[in-house]
């Protein structure tokens, strides 16, 4: 699958920022993006983020026989893989122009820069040699693959470890990291890649170049260098002619960036060996709470939190008074209820109705009552039987024996009541 194409307006756009001396990230023009170094649970693991560009490198080895122009020395072995994952311009399973290019320049810049023993890497002379062997994987490309590629390869280097081995006669063995301990790789020193694009020409200069920026560049210089200022190895591509000038310049700028990264590799191993020392996290283990496991993520913002109490009481002082709930202007009927903060509670209104006139009737029958009561006072002798309540009452009839007088005038209504009354006074 082909990569999308940039646009006339894009292409115009980027070179008319860098006439500016303006780049898409907001960098100067000798920036480096913000490179992060972790490595994996085993040794010889390593992953490189340079900005957006993601790159794993993985170190292993084996005994081989050795080159028969060579016994005395081990064998060191490259490969760079460009997987559809890292960009949809990559081809699985098959090599492109980009990928031998890579492979060519990473070997210019490790093995043949003679920047690990070689010959400390054999066992048994003429017979049993190991095979280094550094595999470099691009998850993630966003541009300046050679320099992230030459720093994960160095980095994995040097945190790797081969197992110890001793030689009895014709019998060579090998000892696993319990048995005892493995051995780290002899390194005289580190070669690391710097990039430098050109614009125009030649007119405009610009390091560590973005995947946008390569695509509209002229032409390309990488070079190898360490620490000590020594130049492992330089590569022109893109067909312009550069000047003495600018390739002393540039010499000038790599020596700089490269003790930058040199101190940043020192530090990030250092750094791993003292957590594997202390039984710590460190590893793969490591990168999950800290999210290092995706290509793509957001950084952490910084908050401030000094004065967040005096900012909130202000804010609460100045902030104007809520305003006051109004009731809601529904008119409840009969079945329908409302219940709510500001509301007035309408649940029962029928229920309410019904428990305000049993209230008014029981009034009623206590007023009955007390004149009653006058009366039995002012008449000892009449006997007379009011109930209590209005309510009906229930008359149980036996229909073996009659109900007496007194029973029928007691079970009377109590309407009935007063004219009782008035013919016990005519009697008397």
């Amino acid at each position: 699958m082909k990569d999308t194409p940039l646009s006339t307006c894009e292409r115009d756009f980027i070179l008319k920022a860098i006439e500016e001396k303006k780049r898409l990230d907001g960098r100067q023009t000798y920036d480096y993006r913000k490179i992060k170094i972790s490595f994996g649970t085993d040794y010889g693991c390593c992953f490189v983020d340079l900005g957006h560009t993601r790159v794993m490198a993985q170190v292993s080895c084996e005994l081989v026989a050795p080159k028969e122009s060579r016994p005395n020395e081990g064998i060191m072995f490259f490969n760079i893989e460009l997987s559809p994952l890292a960009s949809p311009a990559f081809e699985q399973g098959r090599q492109s122009e980009l990928s031998v290019k890579l492979n060519r320049q990473l070997e210019r810049c490790l093995r043949n820069s003679k920047c690990i023993d070689i010959e400390s890497l054999c066992v048994v002379s003429g017979e049993k040699v190991w095979q280094i062997r550094v595999d470099v994987h691009m998850l993630n490309n966003d541009g300046n693959l050679m320099d992230a590629s030459s720093i994960a390869a160095i980095a994995a280097l040097c945190h790797f470890r081969r197992p110890d081995v001793a030689v009895q006669g014709e019998e060579v063995t090998v000892y696993s990291p319990e048995e005892r301990d493995p051995i780290p790789l002899s390194i005289y020193h580190m070669p690391i890649s710097v990039s430098f694009s050109f614009f125009q020409q030649g007119t405009y200069l610009l390091v560590d170049p973005c995947e946008r920026e390569e695509r509209v560049m002229d032409g390309l210089l990488m070079i190898a260098m360490n620490k000590h200022r020594e130049i492992c190895s330089i590569q022109s591509s893109g067909g312009i002619m550069l000047l003495k000038e600018q390739v002393m310049r540039c010499s000038k700028i790599a020596s700089v960036k490269v003790s930058e990264i040199t101190e940043l590799i020192t530090k990030a191993l250092t750094n791993d060996k003292t957590a594997r020392k202390a039984g710590g996290r460190c590893g793969f283990a490591e990168s999950m709470p800290q999210e290092r496991i995706t290509a793509l993520k957001v950084d952490e913002t910084p908050v401030e939190t000094d004065d967040v109490a005096e900012k909130a009481i202000g804010i609460i002082e100045d902030a104007e008074a809520p305003p006051p709930t109004a009731s809601s202007p529904v008119v409840p009927v009969p079945g329908v209820g409302q219940v709510g903060m500001g509301l007035q509670n309408t649940w029962g209104v029928e229920e309410e109705e019904e428990m305000e006139e049993f209230s008014s009737g029981d009034d009623d029958v206590e007023e009955v009552t007390k004149m009653e009561e006058q009366k039995k006072k002012d008449n000892k002798d009449d006997v007379v039987e009011i109930s209590d309540s209005e309510e009906e009452e229930v008359v149980i009839l036996h229909p073996e024996k009659p109900p007496k007088e007194k029973n029928v005038k007691s079970s009377f209504h109590q309407k009935g009541a007063p004219s009782s009354k008035k013919k016990t006074k005519q009697k008397n």
